[in-house]
């Protein structure tokens, strides 16, 4: 972990008094606040705060330990700051996280774009659907899909993900076209993330729907969900971005049009917002932008 980062941190703990106001103060969560402090004693070998429930104070290696570094913050202080290069200069790696649907749909287009932008930044993608440790993981950016965000990460909002209920014509041969959500509890669903029972949301008019689906395929992957249902395996809950080229084409065909699935947000996480990197700073609002302005992601939310 960054030394001058996590004296930093330490610094602010013992001025603020508490890690819950250091992380307030830091705009950082409390778990990589105490991640940092536990980097600092883990490198000093010995405890350098005394912690009760009402009050924290240091020891006689944390004064010791404080004083290093303040000295260590000055030095950082009068150091050239990465922020004020230009596109041209701005260099490194930045390592990504994301799925394989948005990647292959969205990503594998925008990245390209960024790096034209920024010659000099690398990108590594790691296309990876579970939640994952950031800072173990060593990523700088997991772009996601959710609704349900983590409370110790930081999350920039990217766009929307609207999702479409839809089978292959095969499919659905001879089997009775579901006209409202309940209807499929009859049919054979194919699930996301686990096996068993799964619980579908709709909304139709301001009025919420929700039914409880299973089949015989589950997966952590929408592309595979997306494949076994161009092969007539069974309905599948899918983002738009996904299919939409295949209910143009009429391999799939698109279930319960007027009840619209629950959306979900995509966000950009990452770790910390203070003493971010310039390149990841910049690919933030690059995304941003290309979210909200690129043809190609407007052409893929477009419904036909």
């Amino acid at each position: 972990m960054d030394r001058v980062t996590a004296a930093q941190v330490f610094v602010t703990i013992v001025e603020q008094g508490s890690l819950i106001a250091a992380a307030e103060r830091l705009d950082m969560s409390r778990a990589m606040v105490s991640r940092y402090l536990a980097e600092m004693e883990k490198w000093a070998g010995i405890r350098l705060l005394h912690r009760t429930t009402r009050k924290i104070s240091l020891t006689s290696a944390g004064e010791s330990a404080y004083q290093r570094s303040l000295k260590l913050m000055e030095l950082a202080e009068a150091m050239p700051v990465q922020q004020s290069l230009g596109a041209q200069t701005l260099k490194g790696l930045l390592r990504l996280s994301c799925s394989q649907s948005l990647s292959t749909s969205a990503l594998s287009v925008a990245i390209p774009e960024f790096m034209r932008l920024y010659p000099q930044i690398a990108v590594n993608l790691q296309m990876n659907n579970k939640a994952i440790n950031l800072i173990e993981e060593r990523i700088d950016l997991a772009i996601r899909i959710t609704n349900n965000l983590e409370p110790n990460l930081i999350a920039r909002p990217l766009s929307t993900c609207h999702s479409v209920v839809c089978a292959a014509p095969s499919y659905l041969a001879g089997k009775p076209i579901p006209q409202n959500p309940a209807d499929l509890a009859s049919h054979n669903c194919l699930t996301y993330n686990f096996f068993g029972k799964s619980l579908w949301l709709f909304e139709k008019q301001h009025e919420k729907y929700s039914v409880p689906v299973c089949g015989t395929l589950s997966a952590n992957e929408s592309t595979v969900l997306m494949e076994a249902t161009l092969q007539g395996a069974g309905i599948a809950m899918q983002p738009y971005y996904s299919v939409s080229s295949h209910l143009t084409s009429g391999k799939l065909v698109e279930l319960l049009p007027d009840y619209q699935p629950q959306s979900m947000g995509i966000y950009g996480i990452y770790a910390s917002r203070q003493n971010m990197p310039a390149t990841l700073r910049a690919l933030l609002d690059f995304l941003v932008k290309w979210f909200a302005t690129s043809p190609h992601w407007q052409q893929l939310m477009l419904k036909s």
